[in-house]
């Protein structure tokens, strides 16, 4: 009768119908992991084909950020060793990109630390952006905080055809986070970006001591913004961070999250973020229940997976991340 239900909601999903938060949710806690990763691996298939798109970021500005995030290993309060540096040069960032674009990833980003990028380090970025777009062909993604209407703008004028702003998690669970910054602050930005005609890149981080209902109202949030691009990443906890305590989720809560995320926002591209190493087979199973995109390479300040790692592992799995390939919309997709 279980496994009945989530096939006819499967079907129900791709003729069209939105589950909502009015929407009975037991389902989804109710029925075993590996059923509810066939529904969401059916609706993955349906509405992403066989793509799997693949982002690499750059940690263009490094620590000293006056933020108080529990969960940053970049906060300057909070005592990580982790390296501190200003705006990187723009020789260095473009060669970052090169190497991404050659070894098959669809996106390259920036992400600096810090509340917002400003100044002369903005400038610096909007120089970086405008020779990628002169020089180079993968598609440019930002994440650069709590900027404005107008700096969007001039991101989008510079090449940037996505911006990446968590929400990191629910509205209700935020201020356990943080309290430098609010929800709306973050809810504020992205729809700036969205009016300046960015695609958003948008999710956020479980495992941070929030609840089954706090990871179902993230999801909603998301789907109400119209969202296409959703990291989840699985907290790896860091010494020095307030969270260094909390221990690591099993496999199983994770793959249930990627499923239930993508039955709520079924034409997303529900992208692996950190926390990859906490699934079997280094996340391949989280690509057969749901997840249809990942961050790869080297991450900020947890250990990823090369570029060449993952385009073997698609290709083994019957993938491919070609743009041509791609169901989702462009924005999500990365295609210009």
């Amino acid at each position: 009768m279980r496994e009945h239900r989530i096939a006819e909601l499967t079907k129900k999903i791709i003729a069209g119908y939105r589950i909502s938060r009015e929407d009975d949710r037991s389902v989804f806690m109710d029925t075993p992991v590996e059923e509810l990763g066939e529904g969401a691996y059916r609706l993955q298939k349906h509405f992403c084909g066989n793509h799997i798109d693949l982002c690499t970021i750059v940690n263009g500005r490094s620590g000293r950020c006056g933020e108080d995030c529990k969960y940053c290993a970049q906060a300057g309060r909070h005592k990580t060793g982790v390296d501190t540096y200003n705006f990187m040069a723009q020789e260095d960032l473009i060669a970052h990109a090169k190497a991404n674009q050659d070894a098959g990833a669809n996106r390259f980003s920036i992400v600096t630390s810090g509340g917002a990028l400003s100044g002369t380090e903005f400038e610096q970025a909007l120089d970086a952006y405008k020779e990628m777009r002169r020089t180079l062909s993968i598609d440019l993604c930002a994440s650069h905080g709590l900027l404005t209407r107008s700096q969007f703008r001039r991101l989008r004028e510079a090449g940037v055809t996505s911006y990446h702003h968590n929400i990191e998690t629910s509205e209700r669970y935020f201020p356990e986070i943080c309290t430098t910054h609010s929800y709306a602050d973050r809810i504020r930005t992205i729809k700036a970006a969205q009016a300046e005609g960015l695609c958003v890149c948008s999710g956020g981080i479980i495992g941070m001591g929030e609840t089954w209902e706090d990871r179902f109202d993230m999801a909603f949030a998301l789907q109400e913004l119209g969202i296409e691009s959703i990291p989840l990443n699985s907290l790896m906890a860091i010494p020095g961070t307030p969270l260094e305590h909390l221990a690591p989720l099993s496999g199983e809560d994770i793959l249930r999250t990627i499923a239930i995320f993508r039955f709520i926002n079924p034409t997303a591209n529900i992208r692996l973020g950190a926390g990859r190493k906490l699934l079997p087979e280094n996340g391949a199973t989280a690509f057969r229940a749901g997840a249809s995109a990942s961050i790869t390479g080297n991450m900020l300040t947890t250990s990823g997976t090369t570029i060449a790692e993952d385009m073997e592992l698609i290709r083994e799995m019957g993938f491919t991340n070609r743009d041509e390939d791609c169901r989702v919309s462009s924005g999500a997709c990365g295609a210009r």
